[in-house]
């Protein structure tokens, strides 16, 4: 990967800023700093007529034994997943963090408005572990839609050791897309987004229109700060991307799925995405799998006590990696 920035400690060198930090007040504390860089990637699609500038960053010591992808979903981005991203780094790894195409920081810099796509996002992803892969362990830990996207990253590059989801979702079932937006009847109307294509495909749509978006979350506050993100929650993506979202279906039919180990940690009290569809899909991969629900956690899983199930979940992979079991 192309790098722009030089990593470095320093919030005023690395361009962080408050809203950088502002997920922070809603998760547990961190007992001492943890670094946190970020640089830009150039990053172009597979046609090469799009290219864009992609945010990402760095947490935890270079060197430390693990390394971690955390992919954000629709209502996240780096900076949502930063708190997340600084535990993680405490049990002794090196967190990597991209805002994928129209999220967070990252900036279309070439190439037609509105023309990113679902699959942009897949590939991005593959390029960045191609990318960022060395000979430590590799663990790719998915956050809502973003597990689908881990597990799918996983299948096509083989080069995962664990994924780690916090949901596993099939739009391609129904019942899955009845579950995910924010009214049942517009289930009924979604077939029509395959009408999505031209200039049609280009016109935005806020996520929060067919999302329920408030429900990412048990706690009000959190749930605000969300929706406030223009570049996170509050934000619009183009129909042809709910299109081919919506279209999309697994990256490798989960029954051919062997390897990597996947670990399911869903939300036990997830007002948005039922435990029963991701666990439903996790019964049909061919690979050893587990699932724990977290316990009192919404779907932007902060709450205690299962924020501590998922550390010591999470910590359990890796001591496990670690030891060569």
């Amino acid at each position: 990967m192309p790098r722009h920035r030089p990593p470095d400690d320093s919030p005023e060198a690395s361009g962080f800023t408050a809203a950088d930090r502002r997920y922070e007040r809603h998760v547990r504390p961190l007992p001492h700093p943890v670094r946190r860089s970020r640089e830009d990637w150039v990053w172009r699609d597979r046609d090469g007529r799009a290219q864009w500038l992609l945010n990402v960053e760095h947490v935890g010591a270079d060197d430390a034994p693990v390394r971690v992808i955390l992919v954000h979903g629709a209502g996240g981005n780096a900076a949502a997943m930063w708190p997340f991203a600084a535990h993680l780094s405490l049990l002794g790894t090196r967190v990597t963090v991209v805002d994928l195409p129209g999220y967070g920081r990252s900036r279309q810099v070439r190439g037609r408005p509105g023309s990113v796509r679902y699959p942009d996002w897949q590939q991005v992803l593959i390029d960045l572990v191609h990318g960022e892969a060395d000979d430590r362990p590799l663990v790719l830990v998915g956050a809502s839609m973003g597990g689908m996207l881990a597990l799918d990253t996983a299948a096509v590059t083989d080069l995962a050791d664990r994924v780690i989801v916090t949901c596993l979702l099939d739009v391609t079932h129904p019942k899955v897309r009845a579950g995910v937006v924010r009214w049942r009847w517009l289930t009924l109307g979604l077939p029509l987004l395959h009408l999505a294509r031209g200039p049609l495909a280009r016109v935005p749509i806020p996520i929060r229109w067919l999302t329920p978006m408030a429900t990412i979350s048990n706690s009000p506050g959190l749930a605000a700060e969300v929706l406030r993100a223009p570049r996170g929650g509050g934000g619009s993506m183009p129909l042809g991307w709910f299109r081919t979202f919506l279209a999309s279906g697994p990256a490798v039919p989960p029954e051919e799925v062997s390897q990597p180990l996947g670990i399911l940690l869903h939300p036990g009290e997830d007002r948005w995405t039922a435990p029963e569809l991701s666990e439903d899909f996790l019964a049909r991969l061919a690979a050893p799998t587990r699932s724990v629900r977290l316990a009192g956690c919404g779907h932007f899983p902060v709450e205690e006590p299962g924020f501590q199930q998922l550390l010591d979940e999470v910590a359990a992979e890796l001591s496990a990696l670690r030891g060569g079991t």
